[in-house]
């Protein structure tokens, strides 16, 4: 893992390992705009796994790339793609996370 990733991580107060937990989302604010997404082979598909695609972070800083990796499927669930999103002048970022498939609506 390179240090610009593990500062990465430590920022977003999370374990790298802790990226596919359900639930978990972490917004972090930053003044410029991410560069555009780096080019990353995907592996060849793994029975169980599904790949999650790298994206920018951010160190404190600067954008850091975090590289994609394969992650257990959860059942009845899927993954969110980590974003960046403006907002006026700042840009805001939200961690890929586990979203359930089950579409109840509350009214």
């Amino acid at each position: 893992m390179s240090m610009q990733t593990l500062l990465f991580s430590a920022a977003l107060g999370l374990a790298a390992s802790a990226l596919p937990n359900a639930g978990s989302a972490a917004y972090v604010e930053a003044g410029s705009a991410p560069p555009p997404p780096q080019q990353e082979a995907v592996p060849e598909q793994r029975a169980g796994y599904i790949w999650v695609p790298g994206y920018w972070g951010w160190s404190g800083s600067q954008h850091v790339w975090v590289n994609g990796q394969f992650v257990p499927e959860r059942l009845h669930h899927h993954w969110v793609t980590a974003r960046w999103e403006q907002r006026g002048p700042k840009w805001y970022f939200e961690d890929g996370r586990w979203e359930s498939d089950d579409e109840t609506t509350h009214e």
